[in-house]
């Protein structure tokens, strides 16, 4: 039993290792990410005002979660404060429990507030749940989002899934900057 998880969890690791190994350039991360602004922007209604209401936010456009058992995710993305990506970060998490599948999803995690910004900024390796809350909004086809429903100072956004994985969260992911 002990070693049918290990040879699990190696596996889902190495798998996310060589995804996240991968190199990407900036310009890449950068048209990703601006392609994935436009998708949000398509799906939720006034989620352009919303961010440029916004001090900040990070976008990762493609973040891969696989797991059997013990499963890991990864991405990479950008911090845009202003509409200009000014840093590079990788989110990255991993965890244990009832879990199966595969799954490759869209963040963006939209920073309200100037001091929220600032304390996610200075961090070394910021920690959803340690260093900071993300209020997850779950937002439905048709829904409109603003700064008079969504008051929480960082508020996070998870769209465009794709394949099959439960449990959506964000508690545990860590945000590193990372040169590019």
């Amino acid at each position: 039993m002990i070693s049918n998880l290990l040879l699990r969890s190696f596996l889902v690791l190495g798998t996310l290792g060589f995804l996240s190994g991968c190199v990407t350039t900036a310009s890449d991360i950068d048209r990703s990410s601006s392609q994935a602004l436009e998708v949000f922007k398509e799906q939720v209604n006034g989620a352009d005002v919303f961010l440029n209401q916004a001090a900040g936010y990070l976008v990762f456009p493609r973040v891969i979660k696989a797991g059997v058992g013990v499963g890991g995710e990864t991405g990479e993305g950008v911090l845009r404060v202003g509409g200009s990506t000014v840093a590079y970060y990788r989110t990255s998490s991993g965890s244990i429990g009832f879990q199966f599948g595969a799954q490759s999803k869209s963040i963006v995690i939209v920073f309200m507030t100037r001091d929220a910004l600032d304390r996610f900024r200075r961090s070394e390796g910021w920690q959803v749940g340690v260093d900071g809350s993300v209020a997850l909004i779950d937002i439905g086809g048709g829904k409109t989002i603003d700064s008079n429903n969504v008051r929480d100072p960082v508020v996070g956004f998870i769209y465009g899934s794709k394949g099959l994985m439960y449990n959506l969260t964000l508690e545990g992911t860590k945000f590193a900057k990372i040169e590019r």
